[in-house]
């Protein structure tokens, strides 16, 4: 699946792996994450850290978030869970020029 948006320019495409790429780094690098989970096993992916993201759209130019992530215990859960809502509504609007219009955290484990 791809998200497309326009500009002055002409129409951009991109895939839903590069915008979930970008989500997953703003992710681990907000303090408190341990990992991103991907949510059809409910276990960590090795492999590739932009399985904890999935990506939805019902509109152009609007994308809705879920990450799925696993924290580190004595975090306070509401507080990374803001800092990671800010910082891929910002990652993605930035990389992409689109609105993101929900990101939604959900925790799956602290270890």
């Amino acid at each position: 699946m791809k998200f497309t948006t326009f500009n002055s320019f002409g129409k951009i495409s991109m895939s839903k792996r590069a915008i979930s790429k970008v989500a997953a780094v703003a992710v681990q690098d907000c303090y408190g994450v341990v990992g991103l989970v991907n949510p059809t096993f409910n276990r960590e992916s090795k492999s590739h850290g932009y399985k904890g993201i999935v990506l939805s759209s019902n509109e152009t130019d609007i994308i809705m978030v879920d990450v799925y992530v696993v924290l580190r215990y004595s975090v306070t859960i509401s507080a990374v869970s803001e800092s990671i809502r800010k910082a891929v509504k910002y990652a993605i609007e930035s990389f992409t020029g689109m609105i993101v219009k929900s990101v939604d955290v959900h925790v799956i484990d602290v270890r």
